[in-house]
């Protein structure tokens, strides 16, 4: 039992370190050897807890990043109160609660997409799951919107869901390309006027 607790906090602090290494660096840029380096373990480690690197990176995506959209994005839509207010909540605040670190480096789930989504299933399958949870959580707060009188209930809700996620997504990757918060302040802005058009 006690080795079976020992290789998971092991397995942990790879996936800490892989992690932070594809963060700033790039899946594709960042070898085994990198990972073990910043992990201050060997080689022989790593390959005692995974088969190669794309195992590791389905943990990554499955313990940090699923985690990371679940309590920032997903959890808060469960709140109890106006549905449009939560909505509105949400998105706001998480983009608030960037620190400059995070908004230099962008949505690590968006980072995986577009460097690896394209030619690895399984990193699909994982982060699709991740985009499919989410959009149903935020289907979800539409509709008990609309049975509180507090969203219109012509909206189409899975529509509204995706261009939520999708803007969400879009202005993380934006705000890479500056120095300062203007773009952010600009996309609050922006969503406050649409949620306004969902309004009754």
């Amino acid at each position: 039992m006690e080795q079976v607790l020992k290789s998971e906090i092991t397995k942990l602090h790879i996936v800490q370190q892989a992690f932070t290494l594809f963060y700033e660096n790039g899946f594709k840029s960042t070898s085994v050897n990198e990972v073990m380096i910043a992990a201050k373990m060997s080689k022989g480690a790593f390959y005692h807890h995974y088969e190669n690197k794309t195992q590791l990176g389905l943990e990554v995506i499955e313990l940090k990043i699923q985690k990371r959209v679940y309590e920032g994005m997903i959890a808060p839509l469960f709140e109890q109160g106006n549905a449009l207010k939560i909505l509105e909540h949400t998105f706001i605040n998480r983009i608030k609660a960037f620190p400059l670190y995070d908004k230099e480096q962008g949505c690590p789930m968006n980072n995986f997409i577009n460097e690896v989504g394209s030619y690895e299933k399984s990193y699909q399958v994982a982060l699709k799951k991740i985009v499919e949870n989410w959009k149903t959580a935020l289907v979800e707060i539409i509709e008990r919107g609309k049975s509180q009188n507090v969203i219109k209930k012509e909206i189409p809700s899975e529509a509204v869901a995706i261009y939520l996620i999708s803007a969400f997504e879009g202005i993380r990757g934006i705000r890479k390309l500056y120095k300062d918060d203007a773009v952010l302040e600009q996309y609050i802005s922006g969503l406050s006027l649409y949620l306004k058009q969902l309004k009754v």
